[in-house]
């Protein structure tokens, strides 16, 4: 066996979202990061087309992404299905992590690709990002609020019109108690056909 299948089953079935709520005020380290985006960067990819962008927020830009969300969420959202608790966390998350990536695919400009094909790699790099967390002992949360799709977002991130924000991808050292989880047995989720 190439790699410890027991080590590699733990992580994956110890991954957990951990929300910005339940972070330390610990700082993670950029190498850290650079590990979890290179680790992303080794997603599927068909056509190798590597459609996966970064954005990461760091420091002082963490506010200015607060702001943007509290804003943007007040334009788009209308005030009959304004939530004050929303709100207060599109302004609290991006302050109560270390680090905020927001996680965009670039559109192929021949697309060659299917489109849902270069969202699912980029769905695929987010997951590597957040087993990379859970190996070092990082709390993860992978948000998609409505207005991440909205071009106001393509705006505010510098993409071009075709790209997308596939989510925001909030990350911290837990203040808590690494979480326990279930699934089902496979036999509910899975047929075996052999005619």
């Amino acid at each position: 066996m190439k790699f410890n299948l027991s080590e590699t089953n733990e992580l994956i079935r110890e991954r957990r979202t951990i929300y910005p709520e339940q972070f330390s005020d610990r700082k993670v380290h950029k190498e850290q990061i650079e590990v979890l985006l290179n680790n992303a960067q080794w997603a599927p990819t068909h056509g190798n087309t590597q459609p996966w962008r970064f954005k990461v927020f760091t420091e002082n830009a963490k506010q200015r992404l607060s702001d943007f969300l509290a804003k943007t969420y007040l334009e788009l959202t209308p005030i009959a299905d304004q939530k004050d608790t929303k709100l207060a966390k599109m302004i609290t998350r991006p302050l109560k992590s270390s680090v905020v990536i927001a996680v965009c695919m670039k559109r192929q400009e021949e697309e060659k690709i299917l489109e849902i094909e270069e969202i699912e790699a980029v769905a695929c790099a987010i997951q590597n990002m957040h087993l990379t967390c859970t190996a070092y002992g990082l709390g993860g949360f992978w948000a998609t609020p409505k207005l991440i799709y909205h071009s106001k977002m393509n705006e505010f991130l510098g993409i071009g019109e075709k790209d997308k924000c596939i989510g925001l991808f909030y990350i911290g050292y837990p203040a808590i108690e690494w979480p326990k989880a279930h699934r089902k047995p496979i036999e509910y989720t899975t047929e075996w056909i052999t005619e």
